[in-house]
């Protein structure tokens, strides 16, 4: 069961900046609590970064809610715990619970990029817990810590990471199972799953405006993520006719 766990956590504001892996504990003064996306401004952790914001590598979400006609890849939702992690999976507008990973450090990452390559997605929306007055936590911190490494493997394939605030999910997720009449059992082995999915339909609920773009440090990197993947040809059939 994810870091919501041990933790009460609380709805955050806007926060259309990027986040540094490798300044984990670094936090910015003088900045607004929250700017509009069509501001261009990011946080800036240090000089060496570019600016990148959500108007640069918008989440599908927002792309989806700016052009209903936008064809892309799919979301993972992931909720990230000591010893369970919970995916799900978003194609389209139908969100479902994927799988439980008993995974840690290196390992879990590499089976997140596995799950990802065979179900054609091309970001990890990721929970972050935060304490029950909205602000971040310990928990935080190490979910950040994950993240950060993480987003590097990703981007090297031209995926995205981003940060989702997960407050309430596993509750969420508990009612949400007991509504489907699922057994006790059931509900114990698949907790982190539906709360991934919670996790999820937030993301979508909010069209992506609350997320965080985990940007890796390495400048290759993050031209690589404004590039993008490679187009899919379920996607973009045209583009390899002829």
């Amino acid at each position: 069961m994810g870091w919501q766990q041990q933790l009460g956590a609380g709805v955050g504001t806007l926060q259309p900046h990027f986040f540094s892996p490798n300044l984990t504990t670094h936090k910015p003064v003088n900045t607004p609590a929250s700017l509009p996306l069509s501001s261009t401004k990011t946080r800036n952790y240090t000089h060496t970064l570019r600016a990148i914001s959500l108007q640069q590598l918008p989440p599908n979400a927002l792309r989806r809610k700016r052009d209903p006609n936008w064809r892309g890849g799919f979301s993972l939702g992931v909720d990230l715990g000591m010893s369970r992690t919970g995916l799900a999976l978003s194609k389209g507008f139908s969100i479902r619970p994927l799988t439980v990973l008993e995974l840690r450090g290196q390992k879990l990452e590499l089976q997140l990029l596995q799950i990802a390559q065979q179900e054609e997605a091309d970001e990890f929306i990721i929970g972050l817990p935060k304490s029950s007055d909205g602000k971040e936590t310990p928990q935080s911190n190490k979910v950040r810590s994950v993240a950060g490494r993480f987003a590097t493997r990703a981007a090297e394939r031209g995926w995205r990471v981003y940060l989702q605030d997960e407050h309430g999910t596993t509750t969420e997720a508990t009612d949400r199972m007991i509504c489907m009449g699922l057994s006790r059992s059931t509900r114990q082995s698949k907790i982190d799953a539906y709360a991934a999915m919670m996790v999820l339909e937030r993301y979508f609920s909010l069209a992506g405006q609350e997320t965080e773009l985990v940007l890796p440090k390495n400048l290759d990197l993050q031209e690589k993520l404004k590039t993008g993947p490679p187009r899919d040809i379920d996607f973009f059939p045209e583009e390899f006719e002829g």
